[in-house]
């Protein structure tokens, strides 16, 4: 049997590791001057013609998106920040009676924090062409109650978001609301819809620097906000609320907390790990690309196996994931296992945990999805899939299971 080849590895440049013994040696390891270079850098990164955004990083995913829907649903946040938006933004302050409507095929770090903030979560069904969530179920589920859509782009594929954001436009008009997108970004580091980088187009977007993804700082993410004022309110929030920039009378002791926030920083440990990983980012990228491509071309009309779209001219995907559709998937699985090729389906459909029980979640019927958790699958793409690996891949799911 081949030495396995795994479904995911932690990318870790030399240089990071040197550079985060030298914080960790200064003694001072917390949040400091890294974390706004990290910061800046990502900027430089991500930065489009089309929109001014600021990027504020936290210690995780997850704790952006619970940071980005308190905040959306504070009503000082409202009023101290947002002296225009009563009128142009209604989903801020949002109430116990909003509604967020998502996709249950993600990480739960999508849809917990939405939970864990009161408000409703109305599941969407999936296109079964890209695991994406289903446009056409976001219409249909679209209400006068609805504040937030947010959107996973699976894998790195995008969501067509001149269609989303139509969608959206049309049921506004409709129920004389306002309604914002949200795009979780975690599979999506560096993936571009229409030659602009996902999650950078207009809306809030959180992205994951967790271990295992594209760029790492061993655990971490960030917050994109097309809002100046918000991201201002963010980066207090972020810090029990502190203003860790105005001066004190007392360097130790905190002045006044206007608005109370929480723990969710990034230290310059993790950001200085950053600093260095994304200076290797295209090239990351370009290596799952390069990976995707082949199976794209060499696994077309494969029998039992159906691919994904990954043609779209608009879409281009950083192929965090690689996913197939199979007949019989637990005899895949299992040839591909005997061949050392590590396979899984990555994300469990968050709508049937059992913790759901306590929260205001109708248990939907989703025709799409009920189909599709039986026969997706993901392959290995990343960077440490050499040429070799992808021909063997290739090799041994057509000699078929």
């Amino acid at each position: 049997m081949k030495q396995e080849i795994p479904l995911f590895k932690v990318y870790m440049t030399a240089e990071a590791a040197a550079e985060a013994s030298k914080v960790l040696l200064s003694g001072y390891i917390g949040e400091g001057p890294k974390v706004k270079q990290f910061e800046s850098n990502l900027l430089g990164f991500f930065r489009n013609t089309s929109c001014m955004y600021d990027i504020i990083t936290c210690n995780s995913a997850t704790s952006a998106e619970h940071m980005l829907y308190n905040m959306l649903k504070s009503p000082r946040t409202l009023t101290k920040y947002y002296e225009y938006a009563s009128a142009q933004y209604n989903w801020l302050g949002l109430d116990n009676n909003s509604e967020v409507i998502s996709t249950p095929l993600t990480c739960t770090a999508t849809n917990w924090p939405i939970l864990h903030n009161g408000l409703k979560l109305v599941w969407a069904d999936i296109d079964p062409n890209t695991m994406n969530i289903s446009l056409e179920s976001i219409a249909s589920k679209i209400n006068r109650n609805t504040r937030i859509i947010t959107i996973v782009h699976w894998g790195g594929y995008p969501v067509d978001m001149d269609k989303l954001e139509s969608i959206v436009r049309s049921a506004e008009r409709q129920f004389n609301t306002t309604i914002l997108i949200i795009e979780d970004c975690a599979h999506a580091f560096g993936s571009k819809y229409k030659d602009l980088n996902v999650g950078f187009t207009g809306n809030f977007s959180t992205f994951s620097t967790q271990a295992i993804k594209h760029i790492t700082t061993v655990d971490g993410g960030f917050l994109g906000s097309p809002f100046r004022e918000f991201s201002k309110a963010a980066r207090l929030v972020r810090w029990y609320g502190i203003d860790r920039d105005t001066p004190r009378t007392d360097f130790r002791c905190e002045q006044d907390i206007p608005e109370i926030g929480f723990k969710f920083h990034m230290n310059d440990v993790n950001a200085v790990i950053g600093i260095e990983n994304l200076k290797k980012a295209n090239t990351i990228i370009e290596k799952h690309q390069r990976n995707a491509e082949y199976y794209n071309t060499s696994l077309k009309n494969t029998p039992g196996v159906t691919l994904l779209e990954h043609n779209h001219p608009d879409k281009s995907s950083a192929y965090w994931l690689y996913t197939l559709r199979v007949q019989d998937r637990i005899n895949f699985m299992k040839k591909m296992s005997e061949k050392g090729i590590s396979t899984s389906r990555v994300h469990e459909r968050n709508d049937k945990h059992s913790g759901l029980f306590k929260y205001r979640v109708e248990n939907d019927y989703l025709p799409n999805l009920e189909v599709v958790v039986n026969d997706m699958v993901c392959i290995p793409v990343g960077w440490w899939v050499t040429a070799e690996d992808v021909e063997y891949i290739v090799d041994s799911i057509k000699s078929g299971w």
